[in-house]
């Protein structure tokens, strides 16, 4: 492993010690892991993991390189990247570049060489928690103080660091072997998404279902929303603490009864704060692609991809009209719920399947159907 000695450090005084690729420098945020196989790309590049180090638990990472197409957003999201071992020939005929040329470009710090399983373990143990990722200061106790002070995800507003500026139209479709992203012709609804830090193939996939789509900032009053004379409305996944966004609880609260609704992650949450819900932080959240989900309306179990660290109250949700609708498996948190009057549903997963599988996919032609039937 070639590169200059990295430390990690933990708010607790744990500290790694390892070797640096990507860019140079330090970057503090809090520390959480991944158990997906593949899809490195997309997780660095999910505006959800803004304020966060993401330690993979896979041991290889690099093989497959990067690619302009494989991006979920503008560039990488994440503060910096943890992993066993780092490969630096990426072989795979759509890489343009290696994953250390491309965190390099965009500034973010990784760290290889150290032993990901323990970090993990510990993770699991004590919980997710805030730490620094550093290859200038080298001294573990100035470290982890760096890492004591660091501001935690409970109560920040990180969305308002990844959300558009100006509302934009989205016309792209998924993407195919040999043709790449194509614009699919006959979009029949028209749909307005909530930026909270969407992902691109989210966007896509409504494409796909026959949306026209228009993306507009977190911040957009529900006023604003319903001028663009939507058939219905998307709130999308995106970073951190829920509760720190009331803005966005207030207008979906505006918004309930006046068009259909389909949330995805902090959209699910949000759209559960706005009716009376609790939300609350998991001890070391759930991200991977291999989550078991129930849908307790057909007793399906899906294999889902995941990203988030924080959840909804099962038992705030008791004096709400919102009613359960699925449930994970590992741990029997809120996974689904929707309203049991009003057309509006939600899931806590990422049914977009990038990475992750494609059991959950008919959401969106739910949403399809559901605007279509209310329109």
């Amino acid at each position: 492993m070639k590169g200059p000695k990295a430390l990690l450090a933990l708010a607790d005084g744990t500290v790694f010690e390892g070797v640096g690729f990507g860019a140079r420098g330090e970057r503090a945020g809090e520390v959480v892991f991944n158990t997906s196989i593949t899809g490195y790309q997309e997780i660095y590049s999910d505006p959800s993991y803004k304020g966060q180090i993401v330690t993979l638990t896979y041991t290889q990472i690099g093989n497959v390189g990067t690619n302009p197409e494989d991006f979920e957003s503008e560039g990488f999201q994440v503060e910096g990247v943890i992993v066993r071992e780092y490969f630096d020939a990426p072989s795979n005929f759509r890489s343009t570049a290696s994953l250390s040329k491309a965190l390099e470009k965009r500034g973010i710090v990784g760290i290889q060489g150290l032993d990901t399983r323990k970090l993990v373990r510990h993770i699991r143990d004590v919980g997710a928690q805030m730490g620094v990722l550093s290859t200038e200061d080298l001294d573990p106790a100035s470290l982890v103080q760096k890492a004591k002070k660091a501001p935690g995800l409970v109560g920040r507003d990180l969305v308002k660091e990844v959300t558009c500026r100006e509302r934009y139209a989205f016309e792209e479709g998924t993407w195919t072997l040999g043709k790449g992203y194509e614009k699919p012709s006959g979009n029949r609804y028209h749909a307005v998404a909530m930026d909270f830090g969407i992902k691109r193939n989210i966007l896509r996939n409504l494409v796909d279902s026959g949306f026209k789509v228009t993306v507009v900032p977190a911040t957009a009053r529900a006023e604003e929303i319903l001028k663009l004379s939507p058939d219905g409305i998307f709130l999308s996944n995106g970073p951190g603490d829920p509760e720190g966004l009331p803005y966005a609880a207030e207008t979906v609260a505006s918004l309930l009864g006046k068009k259909p609704i389909f949330g995805i992650c902090l959209g699910h949450q949000i759209l559960a704060l706005s009716m009376g819900a609790r939300t609350y932080k998991l001890k070391f959240g759930h991200r991977g692609g291999n989550h078991p989900v129930k849908d307790l309306s057909t007793g399906k179990i899906e294999i889902s991809s995941q990203n988030h660290g924080f959840a909804v109250d099962l038992d705030s949700m008791k004096e709400t009209p919102l009613e359960l609708t699925h449930i994970n498996l590992n741990d029997r948190t809120s996974e689904g719920m929707r309203h049991k009057d009003l057309p509006v549903f939600s899931v806590q997963y990422h049914p977009e399947a990038s990475p992750g599988p494609h059991d959950s996919r008919y959401l969106f032609e739910r949403f399809a159907k559901m605007v279509e039937k209310h329109k």
